[in-house]
Order: C-alpha cells, then sequence, then structure tokens
C-alpha cells in the first residue's frame, strides 16, 4: 500500500487546491462505486483498502494515495485521468491515449460490466504469464470465476480477448503515469521517474512488457490488428516525445529534433526490455543503460552536475 506521505493532492479541502477539486474527485470515487452495484465496504475490500479509510476519503478528511487512483481506477474499469479530471481526454503530464486505445465501455448492468472486467484482468494476466498460445478459453473461464459460454458471451474469441488485453496493459501505464508524473517537477527528474515506472520489474510491468511483446509478435505475422497495437505504441512514444519536449523547453535537454531523440530513447527501452523478459539482462543494468543514455546524448551540460534524486 502506498506511504501516506505520498498522497495526491486531491480529495480532501485541506490539500490546498480549489475547494470544487476534491468535492469532483470525491464524487466520481463515490459514482464508480454506485456503478459497480457494491456496497462501500465491498468496494473497500475489492481495492484492497481499509473501510474507514475510504469513508474518510469520500468524506474529505482523507486524501487518496496515487496507488489508491490507480486501485480505484482498475477495479472501476475508469482511467485516473477521468477520476481527476471527469474525462479521459483532458490534457495530462502523459500522452493521452486514442479512445480506440483503451478498453471498451460497454453500458451494461452493474454485474455484467464486473465479469466483464474480471473476465478482461484474468485474461491479461494468464496471456501474461503463459502465452497467448497457452491459454484457452476454458482456463479463462477458470480463473476468472465463471464458465467458458460467459467468457465467450463477452468476447466471440479468443484474440479478441487478447486485443482487449493489449488495451488495458494501455491503461495501467497510462494511470501508473497520470497518478505521479505531475509530482516530479524537474524535466529530467521527471523523465527518470518516467522511466522508472515503465521497467518490466516482476508483477504488473512486468506483465505489460510480456503482453507488448507478444502483440508485437502478432502484429508481425497479421495475428492480430496491427492498428491496434500501432496505437498503443503511439501512445508510449507520444509520452516519451512529451517528456523530451518538457525538458527542452526548460533548457534542460539538448536542442537535437525531438523526433529523433524520441525514436533513439524508445527504441533502445524497447530492446533492452527484451533482453529483460528473456533473462538476458536484469531490471537494474537496464536502469542503468537507460539513464547513461538520457545523461550522454539528451543532458544539456554536464550531466553530473545534475542531482539525481528520482523515485526509485
Amino acid at each position: 500500500m502506498a506511504d501516506e506521505s505520498q498522497e495526491l493532492l486531491v480529495g480532501g479541502e485541506s490539500a490546498g487546491e480549489e475547494p470544487d477539486l476534491g468535492a469532483a474527485v470525491r464524487g466520481r470515487v463515490r459514482e464508480c462505486i454506485g456503478e459497480t452495484g457494491l456496497a462501500q465496504y465491498e468496494f473497500a475490500d475489492l481495492i484492497g483498502l481499509d473501510q474507514t479509510k475510504l469513508s474518510k476519503s469520500l468524506r474529505g478528511t482523507r486524501r487518496f494515495t496515487p496507488d489508491e487512483l490507480i486501485r480505484i481506477a482498475r477495479v472501476a474499469g475508469v482511467t485516473v485521468n477521468w477520476l481527476l479530471s471527469g474525462s479521459d481526454s483532458t490534457s495530462a503530464p502523459t500522452a493521452v491515449p486514442a479512445p480506440e486505445a483503451l478498453p471498451r465501455r460497454v453500458a451494461e448492468e452493474p454485474d455484467h460490466g464486473r465479469k466483464r472486467h474480471q473476465i478482461v484482468e484474468a485474461a491479461w494476466r494468464l496471456f501474461a504469464q503463459h502465452g497467448f498460445h497457452a491459454v484457452r478459453i476454458a482456463d479463462i473461464a477458470e480463473a476468472s470465476g465463471t464458465g467458458s459460454s460467459n467468457v465467450l458471451y463477452y468476447f466471440s474469441r479468443k484474440d479478441e480477448l487478447f486485443e482487449e488485453s493489449l488495451r488495458y496493459s494501455v491503461k495501467l501505464a497510462f494511470d501508473r503515469q497520470v497518478a505521479s508524473l505531475d509530482t516530479v517537477a524537474d524535466p529530467l527528474e521527471r523523465l527518470r521517474h518516467l522511466v522508472d515506472l515503465q521497467l518490466p520489474t516482476p508483477g504488473v510491468t512486468a506483465d505489460e512488457w510480456s503482453i507488448w511483446l507478444q502483440s508485437w509478435s502478432a502484429a508481425a505475422v497479421g495475428a492480430m490488428s496491427q492498428e491496434n497495437q500501432a496505437r498503443a505504441y503511439r501512445r508510449w512514444y507520444q509520452t516519451i516525445h512529451k517528456a523530451i519536449r518538457a525538458g527542452q523547453d526548460a533548457g534542460a535537454f539538448v536542442s537535437e529534433p525531438v523526433e529523433d531523440l524520441s525514436t533513439q530513447l524508445t527504441s533502445l527501452i524497447d530492446g533492452l526490455g527484451i533482453k529483460v523478459l528473456t533473462g538476458a539482462l536484469s531490471v537494474e543494468k537496464m536502469r542503468e543503460h537507460i539513464r547513461a543514455f538520457i545523461d550522454r546524448c539528451l543532458v544539456a551540460g554536464p550531466a553530473a552536475a545534475r542531482p539525481d534524486t528520482a523515485h526509485t
């Protein structure tokens, strides 16, 4: 669970934000709870939050942490950007995905919405950990607590579920970035933090990388929509592009063409990530290589003069 000292300034009037911002966020969290059809204590259990803390946050006497907002968004099937702003498309410190790159929102009864979400999350995890071809519809049904016929009710084919799993990965990364990038003001530290957020560490990010790697392979041989894969990757490229552009505007990064720098950095991250997933490189070595590239090729002036205080 996130440290209380890392709370976002949302959800409570004492945080110093405009009075209606915290109220708006709390209202959207209440809306999420209502749309799940769950009691408040059941929702608290699902997001791994003490019921008393959730109640205090909803009353405005306690603030939601970034990690809590991520978990709320994950369970409710919305984005952190929506929780904070009321829209998926509001400008954020990271590139905003095209609507088609996010999981599909379907108007349905709360129990159907929860079941659909459980199926997607179970499929995403199984595909990431075992590979698309090794996973059966029956496996997804068992992992999501339903039957195969119910899985096929929501998704007519397994490859359709994999396409949705890629969109789910986009949402997870977007949520993580929106929840914490704004807390880092220095452009160099923000870029370093962005990289750290996407390292394939064991758990969610490693599973995201597995889905990415499989999607590249599938798109290359026509086994999945190349446009779906391209939309997902475009958002990542644009996020790096946005971070580098902000550094250039602040005079912190070299004035080389931002498109070239973005292509070089994303290509390095992609290649090193593949090495980590295949056991040829450690996550820490990947991090060191990327930081060395940033300091050597992006930073304007001696990199050693700038403190290395990024989040780890």
